[in-house]
């Protein structure tokens, strides 16, 4: 990642993300705060999760970008920002691949 506020900006969204998702989600699928993305401006951040069981990744998508609004409400009173970033989620296809090698790799 690029500068120390870059990582730092990106750590906080990880656990409040992971907190908002505890505390709003339905509870049927485990959803996890993987990595997050920030922008060199800081104006944007992305958010990858995985979740589980893998059949509720696409509601648990949809859940995550219909709470985009939720989730900067959420940051507007969790986080000590002057500017609160653009916020999107996506799957984290790269962890879900990789759990998928380690898997592989232990069968053989």
């Amino acid at each position: 990642m690029g500068s120390r506020r870059q990582t730092q900006i990106a750590e906080m969204m990880m656990h409040l993300a992971g907190e908002f998702f505890a505390r709003e989600s339905n509870g049927v699928s485990l959803i996890t705060v993987t990595r997050t993305d920030v922008s060199p401006d800081l104006r944007a951040v992305k958010i990858y999760f995985s979740v589980l069981p893998e059949s509720y990744e696409k509601p648990a998508l949809n859940f995550a970008k219909r709470s985009r609004t939720e989730f900067r409400e959420y940051l507007k009173s969790h986080a000590r920002m002057q500017y609160l970033p653009d916020v999107d989620f996506e799957i984290d296809f790269g962890e879900k691949n990789r759990q998928h090698i380690d898997e592989l790799t232990r069968k053989g």
